[in-house]
């Protein structure tokens, strides 16, 4: 029995589908790839034309990546290079989802463990964001938050650890070990930065990015739709479906990336995706066949 077999394309989900008022995309592996670094990207096939039919039927979307390498508006402008239809309050990553959550907790000072990506989007939204070299034991903080930081050091672990066990509440971009490249995947540090500071201080976790529904809720916001009106379509059985499926969203899952469609099939009745298709060409021609 194949994937599609598995899991048919039957009509509730084809209604459901139909019903959709918006969609939320994954990038990685779902509309480009790029290489380790997360540069370079390139469309999948399908990709371009999608987004410029949902454009063209004024139905919205978000394109949002876990990454924190650029801005959300850096990444916006990188999709653009690259033949994408869209503007900057279209693309988010999880600074969006972190400021909403920050500005609704009164957080006015966080230790970032990440570059400008971060950095910058909050200072822009108000809230002062500090360097390990700036933290002060004088000048505590509410929040640390972990992104895309290749150069994290132990110096920065003992700060991070002694903000948390001082009282401020960690935060993390992404839980996933692992996003979509070129050649195969490469390793994300968010996880495994928060881990080790979680398994020093023994402090939780509060996931910013995918998949949490704080992050699906903003960007459902973002659209001006509510949350279970929403479609959520990625490549990663960690990710966009879990965060789907707490949301009661459509999850539509893509093998051009992390996972292959016997994963997404064998995944617990009631977790998994409502559609498997192979990429986000299918997803446009299902989708063309519509009322």
């Amino acid at each position: 029995m194949n994937a599609r077999q598995a899991l048919s394309i039957n009509d509730v989900a084809l209604a459901q589908l139909a019903g959709v008022r918006g969609f939320v995309f994954d990038m990685d592996g779902t509309l480009a790839l790029g290489d380790k670094l997360n540069h370079g990207l390139r469309p999948l096939p399908g990709a371009l034309e999608l987004l410029g039919y949902l454009k063209s039927r004024g139905v919205p979307y978000v394109v949002f990546t876990n990454g924190t390498t650029r801005t959300p508006e850096d990444y916006a402008s990188t999709l653009r290079e690259a033949g994408f239809e869209l503007v900057d309050d279209d693309m988010m990553t999880p600074v969006s989802s972190a400021i909403s959550t920050f500005q609704r907790k009164g957080h006015k000072r966080v230790l970032v463990l990440g570059g400008h990506a971060l950095a910058g989007p909050l200072h822009a939204a108000g809230i002062e964001a500090i360097t390990p070299e700036q933290a002060s034991a004088a000048h505590p903080v509410d929040a640390v938050l972990v992104g895309w930081y290749r150069e994290f050091s132990m110096p920065d672990l003992e700060v991070a650890c002694a903000a948390v066990l001082s009282g401020a509440r960690l935060y993390s971009s992404s839980d996933a070990l692992y996003f979509a490249a070129a050649g195969g995947r490469a390793l994300g540090t968010s996880r495994v930065i928060a881990s080790m500071i979680r398994e020093v201080t023994g402090c939780r976790v509060h996931v910013v990015g995918k998949p949490s529904l704080d992050s699906l809720a903003c960007a459902a916001k973002r659209m001006g739709v509510k949350v279970r009106e929403l479609a959520v379509v990625g490549d990663d059985p960690v990710l966009e479906i879990p965060m789907a499926r707490r949301g009661k969203a459509l999850g539509i899952a893509v093998t051009t990336g992390l996972a292959s469609a016997q994963q997404f099939v064998e995944m617990p009745e009631g977790r998994g995706p409502h559609l498997i298709l192979s990429g986000v060409d299918e997803l446009l021609s299902l989708y063309r066949t519509l009322p």
